[in-house]
């Protein structure tokens, strides 16, 4: 059988799957635009993909003998569920193995924002700086003893908690249902309604997944709600938080900053945040590390392999 893999993943991974299969491997690592990938999806049985590929019901009708699509991602907005449902198109993701990871990146935007990190980083680098020590130099905001507030607390926003254990914080939370509570009581977390964990948190972590009902889940009105010392983090996806309204909140200083792995639209960003110094950017390196994304991508080829075997996948999404 004959499979697609979207983007440039580690040779060891093309070896293995070789061994079962005719591999197509874009090399290139560019995306390819949706005209492309249904081309180059014709004739194959699987694909192992990325979140920046679209699957949507224009593509899919080119590709009949496509039985299964294994994102290398825990989400999976990029892909139309119930129109491969519908064809008996198998999806999966690769849930738990970047948890870790995606809430260490967390935890490191929090505090390059809390501590303004990038911003003398840049100053040292441009040579500004001429005395040894002021009191008043890059003064930020202490993250021990604050109040971190955590908007979806599934296996990442759990990740989140455990770190603030050491930081000594007051941990809110926000999510659809409850944990349980024993897993609040380890985790020394409270439930909250959305409205006062944005009044009462020092920083409010996003980590909601991206679906139109989550679409802009923190906007203008929900901005205007946090403290003006508040920072926002949003490693989730892009397009939960409203970037245009997040760029007109940090102008004006109505939070004090933030912190974003993700963005609406992305690889392009809106043009203004590159121009604020209140703002942390990286480029959706949630998971990027070598040892999880070597796993995410070895999940992916086991769910794939699985599907095109006759087996279950370890990880369905349909």
């Amino acid at each position: 059988m004959k499979v697609l893999v979207t983007r440039a993943v580690f040779p060891e991974v093309i070896d293995a799957l070789s061994k079962r299969f005719e591999v197509e491997h874009n090399g290139d690592d560019r995306p390819w635009p949706p005209e492309e990938l249904a081309r180059r999806l014709k004739g194959k049985a699987g694909a192992m993909a990325t979140v920046m590929d679209r699957f949507d019901e224009p593509v899919l009708a080119q590709c009949p003998e496509l039985k299964v699509i294994a994102n290398i991602a825990v989400g999976y907005n990029n892909i139309d569920v119930p129109a491969c449902t519908k064809r008996g198109i198998k999806v999966t993701n690769t849930p738990g193995v970047l948890d870790d990871t995606t809430a260490d990146l967390t935890w490191s935007i929090l505090m390059a924002a809390a501590r303004r990190i990038a911003e003398a980083d840049a100053y040292v680098r441009r040579g500004d700086w001429k005395i040894a020590f002021g009191v008043q130099y890059f003064l930020g905001q202490d993250i021990h003893h604050t109040t971190l507030g955590i908007i979806g607390m599934g296996r990442i926003g759990q990740a989140i908690a455990r770190r603030a254990l050491g930081f000594d914080m007051r941990v809110l939370y926000h999510n659809r249902s409850r944990l349980p509570e024993a897993d609040e009581k380890q985790l020394d977390a409270t439930w909250v309604e959305r409205d006062l964990l944005l009044a009462e948190a020092d920083f409010v972590v996003v980590m909601a997944p991206y679906s139109p009902a989550t679409h802009h889940l923190i906007g203008a009105a929900e901005i205007a709600k946090m403290k003006p010392t508040a920072i926002l983090i949003n490693s989730a996806r892009g397009g939960v938080v409203d970037d245009a309204a997040l760029v007109e909140a940090l102008k004006a200083k109505r939070i004090a900053g933030a912190g974003l792995d993700v963005f609406e639209g992305e690889p392009k960003l809106n043009p203004e945040l590159v121009k604020l110094s209140n703002v942390v950017l990286t480029p959706h390196i949630g998971s990027a590390s070598r040892a999880t994304r070597m796993t995410m991508c070895r999940t992916a080829a086991a769910n794939m392999t699985a599907v095109l075997e006759g087996r279950d996948p370890a990880n369905p999404v349909n």
